[in-house]
């Protein structure tokens, strides 16, 4: 979410954090979400129950009622006028646990989801009664539902805790505008889309409203997806509950590489920011996995295993767009090189955009983004076999705070734009190299260059404007402007002197 959009969320944060005290930022983002949650299936469920109420011959208590609106069934116990009556009790945490294991018991997609830890003694009961009063506002009412106001605060709460934690808040969060410019890029229309890292679940939400703001339905994208952190696992199923996004994301969190759950997927768009460079992910039980098709990937870093486990996955005419650490695109160990220039002959790697530094929460390394299509020629697309478009976006961008740059809408257009027309989309306009930015290159250069993949070597350096003051001019301009630093520098030195000396001391 762009700072210039904030407004209530903004405030929400300010006065929810206050309540924090000493608590651990990873610890009060289950507190603060799982109530947001509990809210919002409350809404939902008194707003349909009034409305059953007022009819002649239903039933408001009649959970058949609800599961056919699609909205969730809560029990009396758990509903927000309960929780909110009983805010100042001691006994609260009592309460809102137990109201989560209702709900669990009474929606099975739910099962094992909902944080129901509150009872316990370090959580200060006062405070947790005090963020109960601050959530009473309607997130999950129709009019909510239709403003989205539980997914923007369920987003900035996220980025917010995201920031809080630092280099741990990456494992389950992805920056807003680099999802937003991946998915704009692959446009997830209809099919399948599937994450092997999904976190919290942000690139589902994104194709979800991309689907929506092109005029497509919700049902249009089916969503495959796979977390191996527990607790960032449950805060995924939360989020697309939300937004009543059916989803197959397992029956409980698991690792990609080690216990698939989708074995058989075949998608037709992969969005994925994997764990940047991680070391211990078990390559060495893994040597003669079948995914490694185009080598054996170093048991000490996975790049090379996600983009792998990703090409895999691909449906034949899938594209894949996710996010790697800069070192990917030029890692000269032997088994990184052979996979990279076997994914180049295999003419899998459809473009490459490195990014500024400072978009991401968890690192400051600067990453890229690459895309793999399996077919380069599909329907609808211009045959570019042989060939790979190069971007390089490492000046875009703008800084929103003291540490972190942000990608606007009209830096993700002109990206996505450059990429859609030299694919050949007619309303994203001709394709034409720009220096400096962009360069569509032929797998020969590209061998040329030892299959080094960063941007900066194909796309050059942009014409700098000619600089049209005259020779004569521009020396008296400079030898003035020395003079004047020169002058002003000799009376500094004399002040300093003469204070000095009216001191005593003297150089």
């Amino acid at each position: 979410m762009s700072a210039a959009n904030l407004g209530f969320e903004e405030k929400l944060w300010s006065m929810a954090d206050k309540m924090r005290g000493s608590m651990d930022s990873a610890e009060y983002k289950h507190v603060a979400l799982g109530l947001l949650f509990l809210k919002y299936v409350s809404d939902a469920f008194e707003e349909k129950y009034q409305i059953l109420k007022e009819e002649a011959y239903a039933d408001p208590e009649d959970r058949d009622e609800y599961i056919a609106a699609n909205i969730f069934w809560v029990p009396k116990d758990a509903r927000w006028s309960n929780i909110k009556s009983n805010a100042k009790k001691p006994e609260i945490g009592q309460i809102i646990d137990q109201a989560m294991i209702d709900i669990e018991k009474e929606n099975p997609s739910l099962k094992g989801v909902l944080p129901k830890d509150y009872a316990r003694p370090t959580l200060d009961k006062t405070r947790l009664g005090e963020v109960i009063d601050l959530f009473s506002f309607k997130v999950g009412d129709e009019e909510s539902r239709s403003k989205d106001v539980l997914g923007r605060v369920y987003e900035y709460f996220l980025s917010k805790f995201a920031s809080a934690e630092g280099k741990n808040g990456g494992e389950f969060y992805t920056p807003n505008s680099v999802v937003g410019l991946l998915v704009a890029m692959i446009e997830p229309f209809k099919g399948r889309v599937y994450d092997p890292c999904c976190g919290s679940g942000g690139m589902f939400v994104q194709s979800e409203k991309f689907v929506e703001e092109h005029q497509g339905k919700l049902g249009d994208i089916a969503v495959y997806g796979q977390e191996s952190n527990p607790t960032t696992w449950k805060l995924c199923k939360m989020n697309l509950a939300i937004r009543g996004l059916d989803n197959n994301l397992g029956e409980h969190n698991a690792d990609s590489f080690h216990n698939d759950l989708h074995k058989n997927l075949k998608a037709d768009y992969i969005l994925a920011n994997p764990p940047f460079n991680i070391s211990d992910w078990g390559g060495s039980r893994l040597t003669d996995d079948a995914r490694w098709a185009y080598g054996i990937p170093p048991t000490g870093n996975a790049n090379y295993a996600w983009i792998q486990h990703i090409v895999n996955k691909l449906a034949p005419s899938g594209l894949a767009g996710f996010v790697l650490a800069n070192g990917s695109m030029s890692t000269s160990t032997t088994a990184e090189f052979e996979i990279r220039s076997n994914l180049v002959k295999a003419d899998l790697v459809d473009c490459i955009v490195t990014l500024p530094g400072q978009l991401f929460y968890s690192t400051q390394i600067p990453v890229c983004l690459w895309f793999l299509a399996k077919n380069k020629a599909s329907k609808g697309h211009r045959d570019r076999r042989g060939e790979i478009l190069f971007i390089d976006a490492r000046k875009m961008g703008h800084m929103v705070d003291r540490t972190h740059k942000e990608l606007n809408v009209e830096d993700i257009k002109k990206i996505a734009d450059s990429y859609h027309a030299w694919r050949g989309q007619a309303e994203a306009g001709v394709y034409e190299d720009t220096k400096g930015f962009c360069k569509s290159a032929k797998l020969a250069e590209v061998h040329e260059h030892e299959y080094i993949l960063t941007p900066g070597r194909y796309v050059g350096i942009e014409d700098v404007e000619e600089d049209r003051e005259p020779f004569e001019d521009k020396m008296v301009r400079l030898t003035t402007e020395l003079a004047e630093q020169f002058s002003k520098s000799r009376h500094l030195e004399e002040e300093i002197r003469k204070r000095l000396g009216g001191i005593g001391f003297e150089f």
